[in-house]
């Protein structure tokens, strides 16, 4: 009987879904539609359970014997809460692949009462959050002190339906920073030029508000922290987002791989960067959850809210096929 779940039948979970196949990992396949988690149970040879997660009786029949829970339901500002007040309750691990910055704030929160219940709450398992989390663990590495951490993803490829759907219902005009160990607002016009190392020299990208200037600082507390963006042409859609296929294609994914950079800046004034080439984001995410996944379950846990880089370190992310990491 298997004793981890993966929540969403969609486009990530899917590809997360394939991959945990793939590597012979047994688990239970959980969504809202029933359609999907039966069309996809059957494919892949799975047991499927449907459950929504606003039914607490419901999720909590679908929980026995489970473990380890992976969430890849989006939009996360409508699973993340109850999926992790049931964890909670119920003693099991949670993970996720948001980028939604609210559900970290809310993760962060609970944080007291997963420690009480021996429960390790890991949002960002995947996608940006293992990345960057990753990137700057490598760049702090033989650096006695920082002050300031600036980094920036480069993503590149088109959104996924959900993906999309998701971006436009949690969208937000506020821009913020690490500050002084705070959240502050940072100017949104505010811009800052990178080099991604893929032959393109600099380029320039615009602050956005990433769930890193939760994670980062959890990670590592350096008190001034900014995030920022490089996005290929193509990369966000318009018009109805419903009638956008359900994501792009393995060649699509294979031809658009994401890179992030770091400029970590010393007490001394000394600025040391890093670079990360890795694999296209929705081929990261389905991958790296799963990974981290597999950890979890082997007994890899701290209680409470955790981040990829504090439980597994650094090199995890180069633990992902195609992904490398290079200190300048």
């Amino acid at each position: 009987m298997a004793d981890f779940m993966i929540y969403g039948a969609g486009y990530t979970g899917g590809l997360t879904c394939d991959y945990a196949k793939s590597i012979g990992l047994k688990f239970v396949l959980a969504g809202r539609n029933a359609s999907k988690v039966n069309n996809l149970a059957s494919t892949l040879q799975v047991q499927g359970r449907t459950f929504r997660v606003e039914d607490s009786v419901a999720v909590k029949a679908a929980l026995t014997g489970i473990r380890v829970l992976l969430n890849c339901a989006g939009p996360f500002s409508g699973t993340v809460r109850p999926l992790v007040e049931a964890c909670i309750q119920h003693g099991v691990h949670y993970l996720d692949n948001s980028a939604e910055l609210e559900s970290y704030r809310f993760v962060q929160e609970r944080d007291e009462d997963a420690v009480r219940a021996n429960v390790m709450l890991m949002p960002g398992s995947g996608a940006s959050v293992a990345m960057l989390g990753c990137l700057v663990g490598r760049a702090l590495e033989d650096l006695d002190s920082a002050r300031s951490i600036d980094v920036a993803l480069h993503v590149a490829g088109s959104m996924s339906r959900g993906s999309a759907i998701s971006a436009a219902e949690n969208i937000t005009t506020e821009c913020l920073q690490r500050l002084s160990g705070e959240l502050a607002p940072l100017d949104a016009s505010f811009t800052k030029n990178f080099d991604f190392d893929n032959g393109n020299s600099e380029v320039s990208c615009f602050s956005i508000t990433l769930p890193d200037l939760i994670t980062i600082w959890k990670s590592n507390g350096i008190p001034n922290i900014r995030t920022f963006a490089h996005v290929s042409e193509g990369v966000f859609p318009s018009g109805d987002l419903l009638s956008l296929p359900d994501g792009p294609t393995a060649g699509e994914r294979e031809g658009n791989p994401y890179h992030a950079a770091v400029a970590v800046t010393a007490a001394d004034g000394t600025v040391k960067r890093a670079v990360l080439h890795t694999v296209n984001g929705y081929t990261f995410t389905a991958v790296a959850s799963v990974e981290a996944a597999k950890r979890v379950l082997s007994g890899q846990t701290l209680p409470g809210f955790q981040t990829p880089v504090i439980v597994f370190g650094s090199g995890f992310v180069e633990t992902i096929a195609g992904s490398r990491i290079q200190v300048q």
